[in-house]
């Protein structure tokens, strides 16, 4: 990304008034022998992620318009374009198992059409601090899960206690779960195949590719260790 010459003034200003990262860095990780504060690890970066995944309760899914004719009145011209819509999601699966958050697939939602249309599908989540002290969004961590949609089975619901665990997360999806007089739905499981991560401004926070081993690895006292910014204690970058 080229940076316009006024921008990349401003940026610099910016930088020099309120300690932001020098521009180059913003979009990315300064070279290994830049002298810089330390940058979390992929494993650390990783061990943040899963937490903000156990933490947050509303992401984006991304989805595809299929090109096949709808009987929706869907505008022609939107075949193929991407829209990414707020759904609920849970971290209902076992702490110590792939990181494969939870939904609650509503067969009328957009996403899920587009799904069941042959759409690929990717899951967005940030991360809200609980503290009321000014920070710039830019530089809180957010990342995207890439993968596909896997529905439960009745074992797998009642084993994992996934009602319990989603409507603790949103009690009023009770309205709309499986079996309800509204719309039908089901659980469903993203089955996470890759992971893009942004800790936050390049020069204090890894940005790039985790590496699946490194987000299924993740253990259920990293997870519950760990503090994100805004969170207290033993936070990277914050």
């Amino acid at each position: 990304m080229h940076l316009q010459p006024a921008l990349l003034l401003l940026l610099s200003a910016l930088t020099t008034a309120s300690n932001l990262p020098s521009p180059q860095h913003i979009f990315s990780n300064p070279p290994s022998d830049t002298p810089t504060r330390r940058i979390p690890s992929v494993h650390e970066s990783a061990v943040q992620a899963r937490r903000i995944l156990h933490l947050e309760t509303l992401g984006t899914l991304s989805t595809i318009f299929p090109s096949a004719h709808s009987a929706e009145h869907r505008p022609s011209d939107v075949s193929g374009a991407p829209i990414g819509l707020m759904d609920y999601f849970g971290d209902c699966e076992p702490r110590t198992g792939k990181g494969n958050p939870t939904i609650l697939a509503i067969s009328i939602a957009t996403s899920f059409k587009n799904v069941a249309a042959g759409s690929n599908i990717t899951l967005s989540l940030r991360w809200h601090p609980p503290s009321h002290r000014p920070v710039s969004a830019a530089a809180l961590p957010r990342f995207s899960l890439v993968g596909y949609l896997e529905e439960l089975s009745a074992a797998e619901v009642q084993d994992q206690r996934v009602v319990a665990c989603f409507v603790k997360y949103h009690p009023d999806a009770v309205a709309w779960l499986p079996g309800n007089r509204i719309h039908e739905s089901k659980w469903v499981r993203l089955v996470v195949q890759e992971v893009y991560w942004i800790g936050g401004f390049g020069d204090r926070a890894y940005i790039g590719w985790i590496p699946l081993d490194e987000w299924q690895s993740v253990t259920e006292h990293e997870i519950d260790d760990i503090r994100l910014p805004g969170e207290n204690t033993h936070s990277w970058g914050a």
